[in-house]
Order: structure tokens, then sequence, then C-alpha cells
């Protein structure tokens, strides 16, 4: 059983304005655009070390701008980590029973991290830088099992407050994922994304999504009770919960994943709670919990209150049944 959480190292996967966008919270790599690394190398260390007490086995980690990459050294901000650096990163969070799982978001909706190439989506350049970052990340991971290629929330209500707007529909979509996946494949891993898409689309979804790619739907609500009859359907935002029934039911190996977003501090142990009594253990491959707050001082709190509540419902859920 795989108990991941999510960390952000890059930011830039909310918005392409330099200045926060109407009604939204100064935050940096949420509301506006980061010009330099937001990350604080002291509070990374902090969580981590706390996410192998508390039981954790793997971090997915956001990689975004803050990477000196190598193959695209054009798309890292100031303060960015070196090769060098997160190499020695990987082996440290190894040595502490932590499995680092990269994570690059290519969804047109949080991929400002890509600069001017994400405004180039579903061309030739595109596609050749997208292939460079996955295969030089597969090898700084040292061919991981997992790649996280995000594809999530690509719809144009996602981007309302952003400068350049894209959405890739139908096969273009698909050829993109297609795409990406067989490249993840090459670096020997895994694909895995956010299975969002198969709320709006789910008939399309589950007849051309490919059986190989491990999937994590999110819902972040205490909600998990309603109609299940007809599915599966187009869902409303409180029955989102509902496609981790569908995603079993068509055959996928899925991560369902839990947050402490807005504070609802229940979900990860509601969502283990459902997820455990509901879908089939073989292809139920564990679970991850995303916080979706940034890796900074101010953040620390809600990363150790996460961490706490998250290692109650890891140490109860592997305790033997009596």
């Amino acid at each position: 059983m795989m108990w991941s959480y999510l960390i952000h190292l890059g930011v830039n996967m909310w918005s392409d304005r330099d200045e926060p966008a109407p009604g939204r919270a100064a935050n940096p790599g949420v509301s506006h655009r980061a010009t330099e690394l937001v990350t604080e190398k002291p509070v990374w260390d902090r969580v981590t070390q706390e996410l192998a007490a508390a039981g954790f086995t793997h971090l997915v980690i956001d990689l975004g701008e803050a990477i000196q990459y190598e193959s695209h050294p054009e798309l890292a901000v100031p303060g960015a980590w070196t090769t060098d650096e997160l190499r020695t990163e990987l082996a440290r969070l190894r040595s502490i029973g932590l499995t680092p799982i990269p994570k690059m978001n290519f969804s047109t909706s949080h991929d400002e991290w890509l600069g001017v190439y994400g405004r180039q989506v579903s061309t030739p350049p595109y596609y050749q830088v997208c292939a460079d970052l996955i295969a030089e990340a597969s090898d700084l991971f040292d061919q991981p099992e997992f790649f996280h290629i995000g594809m999530d929330e690509e719809t144009p209500e996602m981007q309302a407050g952003q400068s350049h707007v894209v959405v890739r529909r139908g096969d273009v979509w698909w050829n993109d994922v297609e795409f990406l996946c067989a490249e993840v494949r090459k670096g020997g891993a895994r694909p895995w994304v956010w299975s969002d898409p198969a709320w709006h689309r789910p008939d399309e979804y589950y007849a051309r999504m490919p059986k190989d790619v491990l999937q994590s739907n999110w819902y972040y609500g205490l909600w998990f009770e309603g109609n299940e009859n007809d599915r599966p359907k187009v869902l409303n935002r409180g029955e989102w919960w509902m496609t981790y029934l569908d995603l079993d039911e068509h055959g996928y190996e899925q991560v369902p994943t839990g947050s402490s977003w807005r504070n609802a501090w229940d979900n990860l142990d509601l969502t283990v709670e459902f997820c455990t009594e509901r879908l089939s253990a073989e292809r139920l491959r564990g679970y991850m919990t995303a916080p979706w707050v940034m890796t900074t001082t101010a953040a620390l709190p809600t990363h150790l209150e996460t961490i706490k509540r998250a290692a109650a419902t890891i140490k109860a859920a592997s305790a033997p049944a009596s």
C-alpha cells in the first residue's frame, strides 16, 4: 500500500500573471507567477522528515520551474536547484524511507512553468521540449516506477484569471495524452494522471484512457453519500467521489487523493474508509494526500497538521484486523 504526499518544489502552475489575479489572495505560486524559487529548503527538510516519521512511503514532487534542467535551462527561475542538488536530495529522501516520484503537470491550466513552450502547445517544438524534460527527469529519478503528468482541470473556467487561455479537446487532447504517456514509458515508468477529465466526459474517458495509466481521482469534501444509479455520468461538485467507483468498475488501478484543503481535516479518513470498503483490493494501489500549500514557513503549520492527522489514518489502516 502506497502512502504518498504531494509536495511543491516548483509553483508556477496556477497563474501566468505578474501580479495577483483580481479576487485572489497574494500566495506566491498560486495567485501570480513566481519569478524566483519559492520553496524554502529548511521547510522542505522539516516536512520530509515528518513525512518519513509518519509512515508515508512516497513523495510526489511537483518540479516545475525549480530545477535547472540541463536540456532546457531557460525554464529555471533564480535560485532553482541544480540537477546535482536534486540528485543529492533524492538520495536523502530514499535514505529516510521516502520513494521520490517526479511530477510535471502538462495541463494547459497548470503549465506556466513551461514558459514560452506553454504557448506552443501541440506543436513540434512543444513535443520536443516535453520529450526532453520527461527523459531528463526519468534519468534524474533513476527510472522511477511512476511519473505523474497531471492533465487536470483543462477547462476555460479554470483559466478565467489567465492572460493566455488554451484548452485542448477531443482528438487533440487525447493525442497529447498518448504522446506524453509514450514518453514516460520510454523512461521506464508508468504514467500517472489526475482523473477529473472523467467527470466531464466519462464515456470518452473510459473508452480511450489506456489501462496502464495510474489514476488519481481527487475529492476534498466530507460527503460520500448519494444516488449511485446510472453511472458513469457527468458529475456535479457533490458527486466527484463517485469517480472512484467508476474507475474501479472499468478496471483501472488508482491512488485516491484526499486533502486538508480549506480545513477539510476529516477528508482523508473518510476517503480511506470509503475506498477500502468499496474498491477492489487488487486495483487499489494506495492513497495520496495533497495539502495544496507551498513549501514555505507560512504554510508549515498546515503541513504539520496535515501530516499529524494523516499519520493517525496510516496507523489505523495499517493495523492488523482484529
